[in-house]
């Protein structure tokens, strides 16, 4: 399927992580609860077995990457849960912890299990193949394995007056109602949606100007509200919405389920990135198989082969000739806005609670 996109002279656009915040939660299985096969809750020192947490174990992943890794001589037991699951989780479990590896959740679950000290600083043997941005440049806790766009779709085959940047959906009176908004701010991508739209507005402290908070009251009161259970290519079929969120990773899925050519509306001032992160927990009795784990899962051979088959956009520059030609197209189209994710980790939830308070019916 092809993928179009509307330009601004920033190339920018915005795409709804529709899953975490991120790709990451997208790929969990329902509830977050383990995969078939998978155990959701492993005994402690399970022998050279390695535990590896993640919340991207879902449409086969799990399976997949504990068959390459026993290909390799690494013997690994996925454990498969939600992002926010996953995370407190790990937290909880800090002081005896049962994994010894998680990868998948996004930056900002991966900040939380910093600030908490739950995961433990490494270099892996393809640190230079990434950006260093795109994981922890401080400190190196957490590195980049994929990443995911979150932007503001629509079918073009169906839409002839697109807005030329997506403030324009909840300030042009002429597109009240025609986008999708995802009120559940409990969830990870309207989160990241809301730091997104924040990120311009925001000082070092975690202030957020009078503006910020009006283009925040704006984008809910002038969307249509997310019809929980259906997806939101369904609701372009019906002709409910035009406009909505996705991640970049469910565009190609959609349009060969649907039938639509997506397109993104432009932004400004960047879109936020979902990227699935990869680290070792901390005090785990396994630190050098943990290692050995992330230098293989995070090699351009193993990440450009995932990609393959998963249909994802590796960050390893090394993995990106084996990704799909139109993913790499469309990551390359957007450009990524400016967010600090520990700043948006710390202020989240009051940010959170006064949109639920004051700007959701």
């Amino acid at each position: 399927m092809q993928i179009s996109m509307k330009r601004t002279a920033r190339g920018a656009a915005l795409l709804a992580m529709g899953s975490v915040l991120l790709a990451g939660c997208a790929s969990a299985t329902p509830g977050g609860s383990a995969a078939p096969g998978e155990s959701s809750a492993p005994a402690a020192g399970s022998g050279e077995t390695l535990i590896v947490y993640t919340n991207s174990n879902g449409d086969g992943r799990g399976e997949w990457v504990t068959a390459q890794a026993a290909e390799a001589g690494i013997d690994i037991e996925i454990v498969g849960l939600g992002g926010a699951d996953l995370t407190n989780r790990i937290i909880a479990e800090k002081n005896n912890p049962v994994g010894d590896v998680v990868f998948g959740l996004n930056t900002m679950f991966f900040e939380s299990l910093k600030a908490e000290e739950a995961i433990v600083g490494y270099e892996p043997e393809w640190s230079a193949d990434v950006p260093q941005d795109a994981g922890d440049p401080v400190d190196g806790a957490y590195w980049p394995l994929v990443d995911q766009a979150i932007v503001m779709v629509y079918d073009e085959a169906s839409v002839a007056d697109a807005p030329s940047d997506i403030a324009e959906l909840w300030t042009d009176p002429a597109y009240q109602g025609t986008y999708e908004v995802n009120t559940a701010l409990g969830q990870a991508t309207p989160q990241l949606v809301v730091a997104g739209i924040l990120a311009p507005y925001v000082d070092e402290s975690g202030e957020v100007s009078d503006e910020g908070w009006a283009q925040v009251e704006a984008y809910f009161a002038n969307g249509s509200p997310a019809v929980e259970g259906t997806d939101l290519y369904a609701r372009f079929d019906r002709d409910e919405v035009d406009y909505g969120i996705v991640p970049s990773g469910g565009i190609i899925a959609r349009d060969a389920e649907y039938g639509t050519t997506t397109a993104i509306v432009p932004s400004e001032n960047g879109v936020p990135f979902v990227t699935e992160q990869i680290g070792v927990i901390a005090g785990t009795d396994r630190q050098e198989q943990a290692q050995a784990f992330i230098d293989w899962f995070g090699s351009a051979e193993v990440q450009g082969a995932f990609a393959e088959e998963f249909n994802s956009m590796p960050v390893n520059e090394g993995a990106q000739a084996q990704a799909n030609p139109e993913i790499v197209e469309l990551i390359g189209s957007v450009e990524r806005a400016d967010i600090d994710y520990a700043l948006v980790r710390e202020h989240i939830g009051t940010w959170v609670e006064r949109i639920e308070l004051e700007y959701l019916p």
